[in-house]
């Protein structure tokens, strides 16, 4: 059974070869401007434009909490957009992370990655902005993705 490789690094930077899609944790309110999006949003617009577009038409499309929405950024590379958190504050609902959420939205990622023969590498999505922690998401991501045969790189960023 493989196992979620931990290294340190930058998600949006995966060095390894083939396919790969970069997986990360979106609002349900259409706000990008903290956290991990910053990192994607410097390397590429595509995927704060597809999002946002994908917000505003959510009257007539699938956006809502457990969705997921593919952008191709490169010719091998691809953002997956998981929307897994409510709001963006913690306040007396708790925290925004939305477990159940993200777990709907690994499902269509864990499809995505098989379609396209891609490895998956993420930063411990839900656990910063959102307030998850990853004992929580850890099992979501190795049940739905890993148990597929899903090669998963999770990236702790810093020194």
């Amino acid at each position: 059974m493989p196992e979620i490789k931990y290294v340190r690094g930058d998600a949006t930077v995966p060095s390894v070869k083939g396919v790969k899609v970069i997986a990360h944790v979106c609002n349900d309110i259409g706000g990008w401007g903290k956290g991990f999006v910053l990192a994607l949003s410097r390397r590429w617009p595509e995927p704060e434009a597809a999002y946002r577009a994908w917000h505003r038409g959510r009257a007539g499309n699938d956006f809502a909490l457990g969705a997921a929405q593919f952008v191709q950024v490169e010719p091998y590379v691809w953002v997956a957009n998981l929307v897994g958190q409510r709001g963006i504050r913690t306040g007396s609902k708790g925290v925004p992370v939305r477990y159940e959420a993200i777990d709907a939205a690994l499902g269509p990622l864990a499809d995505k990655a098989v379609e396209l023969g891609a490895s998956v590498h993420m930063p411990r999505i839900g656990c910063g902005l959102a307030g998850g922690t990853w004992s929580c998401v850890e099992p979501l991501v190795t049940e739905r993705l890993v148990r597929r045969g899903l090669s998963v790189t999770v990236y702790d960023h810093g020194g």
